[in-house]
């Protein structure tokens, strides 16, 4: 391993001074100066002997120092890289795994999700900020993590299961599916089009196959606030909760196999009913 270049800055002075001071090792003389060394009279036996050991002594200390250095070297420099990160890097860091974003309150047996700013979800580093939204679920329900790699699309945002309930997924995808919008455009669904036509566009990224024409159970619009949201129960298990705001669509879906829907029908419905933007 070598030493980074960086150790010859004023930064990394002071990183590999606090290295030391953490680490517990006491610095090591570096050995007199060569210009000591190199003055002693050569017609002198003794002087030569003395000048030897030094030498020797001083090659010992060198030798200990950079052991020393090198075995701190990844902790010195993670100390200078840190020290000159900005809070955007902080931020990255974050972002490239799962953020806390549960409730732990309990009310009513439901905890609230509220998507944590910075978030990148599936959608990977790039993005534009997401507007939040939010949700409720019942104790024991965990987030699953999701990457650019996720089988659903790089538009799956989040997913939560429970074996003993279900599981969801919620799809944040851009307007411009749909039409042709402007970047600081803000959309309502409405304006997208009915709600068969959302529902049939999404299908196949949300349950992995196309909609069929007797999978819908039932329909509904309402308004929550200033959003109109469409709501679908469809068969054999699934239910979804989708509105639309600024540049956004936003879609959470919950499915369910048959002892699931017998055990938490009830609970899968208070989900996609509290789902909600932050607007």
């Amino acid at each position: 391993m070598q030493v980074p270049n960086m150790l010859g800055t004023q930064q990394s002075d002071r990183a590999v001074l606090g290295a030391f001071q953490q680490s517990g090792i006491p610095p090591r003389p570096r050995g007199p100066a060569l210009r000591h060394r190199i003055a002693v009279p050569v017609s002198s036996a003794s002087a030569q002997r003395q000048a030897g050991h030094e030498v020797q002594e001083a090659s010992r200390a060198d030798c200990c120092f950079r052991r020393d250095v090198l075995q701190l070297a990844p902790a010195i420099a993670a100390l200078v890289l840190g020290s000159s990160a900005g809070p955007s890097s902080a931020v990255q860091g974050l972002t490239a795994g799962r953020l806390p974003g549960l409730d732990k309150k309990e009310v009513d047996g439901f905890m609230t999700y509220t998507r944590p700013e910075g978030k990148s979800g599936g959608h990977g580093v790039g993005w534009s900020e997401i507007p939040r939204y939010t949700f409720k679920v019942p104790q024991g329900w965990q987030e699953s993590p999701v990457s650019i790699a996720d089988l659903g699309g790089t538009e799956i945002d989040l997913r939560f299961t429970n074996p003993e309930q279900g599981s969801l997924a919620v799809v944040v995808a851009p307007v411009l599916r749909f039409q042709d919008v402007g970047f600081n455009a803000d959309i309502r669904i409405e304006e997208l089009g009915p709600p068969e036509k959302l529902i049939g566009g999404f299908a196949p990224e949300l349950f992995g196959s196309p909609l069929q024409e007797d999978d819908v159970i039932s329909t509904d619009v309402s308004k929550k606030g200033e959003l109109t949201h469409y709501r679908w129960e469809l068969r054999p298990h699934r239910l979804v909760e989708a509105t639309a705001y600024k540049n956004r669509v936003f879609l959470l879906a919950l499915t369910a196999n048959g002892r699931q829907w017998r055990k938490s029908e009830e609970k899968l419905k208070t989900i996609q009913q509290s789902f909600d933007i932050m607007a």
